[in-house]
């Protein structure tokens, strides 16, 4: 377990002006064909179900609570025993394991990191750096040692988290591209393990990402009336999963649900309860 959890701090991305100067960065980066993974043909992964009748629990702190009335459980991949994990599917649940891209300096891998990988700390996240996603070479094996603690315990999918660095004061001359080439061999990673990917935030790349991964995760869509752009998902049959913090379900659920998302309001720090569901 965490031995100091995480303060009560959204993960957000960097400011809207921020961001929006980027997208031009992005547009161009959508022609990415070199050095991306060679990615094998997606095995017989077991999708998430969708839709916005479809209720979903997000859980990163505290002992999971499997008595939450909930289709798709997504939990701390360390944390989360694997018989916790095989209770959840016996009951019918879908099980994402989520996964930091980030160094962690309370996890058990923190070891294998290089100096030469890590950058500046995580804005809130005390313990916590942004790493060069441009160095594959050191970063992929620890994913992928990550990615097979998941596939050990039995979950269903991974959520890979901090996805969207090159948007972030990360101390590293992080382009859209380089993001790109990152995000797509995490997806490789995780099918070649025959589970199935989820996309975290990634707002701006979300439309290139959504035929590479098979879901998504996103924080906040209502609050920064950006829940449109992830009708890429959607339009590909996948599903879309939002969480809210500072909007009232009432809010949440006017949007999401003619979105065909499924949608729930929780508090920062993301414990078991309180949670409310469209």
């Amino acid at each position: 377990m965490n031995p100091t959890p995480h303060p009560v701090v959204p993960r957000r991305r960097s400011s809207r002006s921020t961001r929006l100067a980027l997208v031009a960065a992005a547009v161009v980066s959508l022609g990415l064909v070199a050095c991306q993974p060679a990615s094998p043909q997606k095995p017989n992964v077991r999708t998430p179900p969708r839709g916005a009748h479809v209720t979903w629990q997000y859980q990163l702190q505290g002992t999971i609570d499997r008595s939450v009335a909930a289709h798709v459980f997504d939990i701390d991949g360390f944390d989360t025993p694997a018989a916790t994990v095989a209770a959840l599917k016996r009951s019918g649940a879908y099980t994402v394991c989520y996964l930091s891209t980030s160094y962690e300096n309370w996890r058990s891998d923190a070891g294998r990191y290089p100096a030469s990988v890590l950058g500046r700390n995580l804005e809130g996240w005390a313990g916590e750096r942004w790493v060069d996603i441009r160095k594959l070479q050191a970063l992929v094996p620890i994913y992928a040692a990550r990615a097979d603690l998941c596939k050990a315990k039995g979950f269903d999918a991974i959520e890979w988290d901090n996805v969207d660095a090159y948007t972030h004061d990360t101390g590293f001359p992080l382009t859209a591209n380089d993001q790109l080439t990152h995000n797509r061999f995490l997806a490789a990673i995780a099918h070649g393990r025959g589970l199935a990917v989820g996309l975290k935030n990634d707002t701006d790349q979300a439309a290139a990402l959504a035929p590479t991964f098979d879901f998504a995760v996103v924080e906040e869509c209502v609050a920064w009336n950006e829940c449109g752009r992830y009708s890429a998902f959607t339009k590909l049959g996948k599903p879309v999963y939002v969480v809210e913090y500072d909007r009232t379900l009432a809010q949440t659920c006017a949007v999401t649900d003619k979105l065909g998302f499924s949608a729930i309001v929780k508090t920062y720090d993301l414990t078991a309860k309180p949670r409310q569901a469209c």
